[in-house]
């Protein structure tokens, strides 16, 4: 790193939700600036007007908080309310549009740029054409031949326009990237980009450059997909007479089946997964390792060991893939790190509504562990519930009384199993009702008897399912009243 105080931006458009892809953006920004006592800025870019999305701000900014990666500088959150920090603003591209206007004008003059007055139809034209001659799309130039007096006369009649950059038409333009080395692109092969709408709204072209300047940005940390628009930046940073800041563009995430993650595949917003229970950290940890791998066996890092960790060196340049698999094994790797109480709270906020207030906080405590070998995150739980393996633990199973039996035993055995369990579990105290003493006191019981005949109604009795844990699990969970209880009802049911 260079002597110039680093500054990082996240600086993405409010045109939806923040993806896990903006996530990870902003999370290597994060880090970078925080290993090197800068700062992390948050910039938003919001000049698409037509794809801005209400809320878009509020959800970015919340998502960002949530999971740790906060900034410094920019627009940022105070007590709930979005605000803007520090002394580069505004940190909203809508706010600086006379900025814009004023560098546009700069470049018409020192004829870096030139007004553009093509219809769209003859713009289609162009596209066709060139596509037919196998040619980069782009556009072909005629409007840099328009004179100045007829320029003007255009600019008098209020004759619809843009303003566009003045590509040089000979040699190269050559970077080196901090993830992909030396890059290089013909000037030739490169557009005459739209710098000014004709709205009078700047492109990402123009207002990305001149923010980064005005802005002090050191380090540009952006998807691949802008590395054929480096181009165009380094230009304008030349006609500006402007130091450029380092460029690093990140590999694409990548579905398993190796096509872009996008929302067609499914849920990517950073809101999703929240709501579906992932944990910050684990999020973090997992959208880290996307792209980026530290060399050694360790896969647990803290953010503040991320800060330390982590280089751009050491991203690799193809397409990450996103596994979910992968994610669900760091949630439930922060789950077991969580304290009883926070794990407790944590299934309870996760819980179906018509479970609340039906256990005990004992009870919970008993039951979240159990719950916690059989999910990766606290929407398992709705899709356990959906298919009957959690409701006995709040509510008494209904069964016919032939699931109780075992195998071709006569029903008045398994009526005397169930007698006996009734007594051998009446006989231990409450404080008893732990699964290494409930266990000890059945299989002492049946250290000479078939196992079957006992365990088996014992379970069903309890969870009235075939596939259940085993029944001193749930009789630890229940309680002894709960699950004498139970097994009294199952006593009715055999004796009738």
């Amino acid at each position: 790193m260079s002597d110039q105080k680093v500054v990082t931006r996240f600086a993405p458009s409010p045109t939806g939700f923040l993806h896990v892809g903006g996530l990870r953006t902003a999370l290597y920004s994060y880090l970078v600036a925080k290993q090197n006592n800068g700062t992390f800025m948050l910039r938003i870019e919001d000049t698409d007007r037509e794809r801005y999305v209400e809320g878009g701000i509020q959800n970015i900014l919340e998502s960002l908080y949530w999971a740790n990666v906060i900034p410094d500088e920019g627009v940022t959150l105070k007590s709930g309310e979005i605000t803007q920090t520090g002394s580069h603003g505004p940190y909203v591209q809508s706010e600086r549009l006379s900025i814009y206007k004023k560098y546009a004008e700069q470049l018409i003059e020192n004829n870096h740029a030139f007004y553009c007055f093509c219809t769209p139809e003859r713009l289609a034209e162009v596209r066709e054409e060139r596509q037919k001659n196998k040619l980069p799309p782009g556009y072909d130039g005629f409007c840099k031949k328009v004179s100045k007096e007829e320029v003007a006369q255009k600019l008098a009649n209020k004759q619809n326009h843009v303003i566009r950059l003045n590509m040089p038409d000979e040699g190269e333009t050559v970077w080196k990237d901090l993830i992909h080395g030396e890059v290089s692109f013909k000037n030739s092969d490169v557009d005459d980009q739209v710098l000014m709408k004709s709205d009078g709204y700047p492109t990402y072209h123009l207002a990305v450059v001149v923010d980064d300047h005005e802005m002090q940005v050191s380090h540009v940390i952006r998807g691949d997909e802008w590395i054929s628009s480096t181009p165009k930046h380094l230009q304008l940073y030349k006609y500006f007479g402007w130091t450029a800041p380092q460029f690093a563009h990140l590999p694409l995430l990548l579905n398993p089946d190796k096509s872009k993650l996008s929302k067609r595949q499914g849920d990517v917003a950073v809101i999703d997964y929240k709501e579906k229970g992932y944990l910050p950290e684990a999020l973090v940890n997992f959208v880290a390792f996307l792209g980026w791998n530290p060399g050694t066996e360790q896969e647990i890092f803290s953010l503040e060991e991320l800060i330390t960790a982590f280089t751009l060196q050491k991203v690799g340049k193809s397409g990450a893939v996103f596994n979910l698999e992968k994610l669900d094994w760091y949630n439930r790797e922060y789950l077991k790190k969580m304290s009883s109480d926070e794990l407790v709270s944590y299934i309870t906020t996760f819980l179906p509504e018509r479970f609340n207030g039906k256990l005990s906080v004992e009870a919970l405590n008993n039951l979240a562990p159990i719950l916690l070998e059989r999910i990766s995150k606290g929407s398992d739980l709705a899709l356990m519930d959906h298919n009957g393996e959690l409701g006995y633990f709040f509510e008494r199973p209904s069964y016919p009384v032939e699931k109780l039996l075992w195998k071709n035993t006569a029903k008045d055995i398994i009526l005397s199993n169930i007698e006996d369990a009734l007594q051998e579990l009446g006989s231990l105290p409450e404080d008893a009702f732990s699964v290494e003493q409930l266990k000890e006191k059945i299989m002492e019981f049946l250290k000479d008897k078939e196992k079957g005949p006992m365990l088996h109604p014992l379970r069903f009795s309890l969870s009235g399912l075939d596939k259940s844990p085993d029944p001193f699990v749930i009789a630890s969970v229940l309680g002894k009243t709960e699950t004498l209880e139970r097994l009294k009802i199952a006593k009715e049911l055999l004796a009738k």
